[in-house]
């Protein structure tokens, strides 16, 4: 699959962070919307998203009833899913698939049923879908490569021994943040200051399994790592629970390449197991998948102050709205408080003592 992303016009990222878009003209009022969540592991999508999605469209088209479902990582359940919601007389699914690369069935089904789908963060490949709402991939990545390798040139070996902790294989935003990182990290590879010793994906983002990768990897290698690079919060999550379990202290081997702003990962970084998150404000993606849906449901165009790019999903290229992301360390840490996301008595939870939290609380 390809990306392309065009840039928008100066300011377009402030106007994001701070108001969404009002849809053309209104869908009739009861339509029923599945927002379709892919798995329970990666935390952020029961825990905002779906509520969030869930009040932008009160707002936007309060007659309108959302339903919110979870494929638990079981593609299969998922497109059952799908199904029923077409028996249900479902107006629109909104689609986190899965698993993208076994997601064609599901699409394939709205499409015959003629019901529109609007794909949400996870690509999903091989069907027919209206418009792709997501954070942009590649910047995740290349946000996360930066930081790995501005950690590395402070270290003071000469040979970094890291370990990669993927996301799940074959899909797009793992790709993309592979992508991303290997810009920065390749280079360093090739010039002999990177090892890296050990690797692999991690099905369904389950942070159970990057804690079982992290704890063998430090028994093959006696504990000799540098650094943990992530892909989510969840990964970097069990990288810093594999050090917690072996006795390593905060920051005795970096954890870095987290994604999504958990609270767990805000409250590693302020208590030093955990470098950095980057923050994908999920406000302004409620606010576009509220608006594009608004559209879809009234058969109206695409909002075109959110569109900026497409996504080639192996059957069509899908007009996207590629959103912004902030990489996040104790350095600017502020920004999420700012934001109003969580207080720095919730980051500061079990970190009270530490010099950032003494100066905020």
């Amino acid at each position: 699959m390809k990306l392309q992303a065009r840039l928008t016009r100066t300011g377009a990222v402030a106007a994001l962070l701070t108001a969404g878009f009002t849809a053309a003209p209104a869908a009739a009022e009861g339509e029923k919307v599945f927002f379709m969540l892919p798995n329970s592991t990666t935390i952020r999508f029961e825990r905002r998203d779906a509520p969030l999605f869930v009040a932008a469209m009160a707002d936007k088209l309060p007659g309108a009833e959302v339903i919110v479902q979870n494929g638990e990582g079981d593609p299969t359940r998922q497109q059952r899913l799908v199904e029923d919601a077409l028996a249900q007389d479902a107006d629109l699914i909104v689609f986190t698939s899965s698993d993208a690369n076994l997601a064609a069935g599901a699409l394939m089904a709205a499409e015959e049923a003629g019901v529109p789908v609007l794909l949400y963060e996870h690509d999903a490949v091989g069907g027919k879908a209206e418009a792709h709402v997501l954070f942009n991939a590649r910047a995740v990545g290349q946000a996360q490569g930066a930081r790995a390798a501005d950690l590395i040139a402070a270290m003071d070996q000469d040979v970094v021994r890291i370990a990669r902790v993927k996301g799940n294989q074959g899909e797009y935003g793992t790709t993309q943040y592979e992508l991303g990182q290997n810009e920065y990290l390749q280079p360093l590879i090739d010039a002999g200051r990177v090892e890296v010793v050990c690797e692999d994906f991690t099905p369904n983002w389950d942070p159970v399994q990057a804690q079982s990768f992290a704890e063998d990897c430090l028994t093959r290698t006696g504990g000799n790592v540098d650094m943990f690079l992530g892909m989510n919060d969840g990964t970097t999550g069990g990288s810093v629970a594999a050090l917690i379990s072996q006795g390593y202290a905060p920051g005795e081997i970096v954890v870095t390449g987290g994604q999504d702003a958990t609270i767990e990962a805000l409250q590693f970084i302020a208590q030093g197991w955990q470098d950095n998150t980057v923050f994908k404000d999920l406000r302004v993606m409620a606010d576009a998948a509220a608006d594009m849906s608004v559209a879809i449901l009234a058969g109206a165009e695409l909002p075109a102050d959110w569109l900026n790019g497409t996504v080639d999903n192996d059957y069509m290229e899908v007009p996207a709205a590629f959103l912004p992301v902030n990489n996040v360390t104790i350095d600017n840490i502020s920004d999420v408080v700012e934001a109003g996301i969580y207080s720095w008595q919730d980051i500061c939870r079990g970190a009270e003592d530490t010099e950032l939290c003494q100066a905020n609380l």
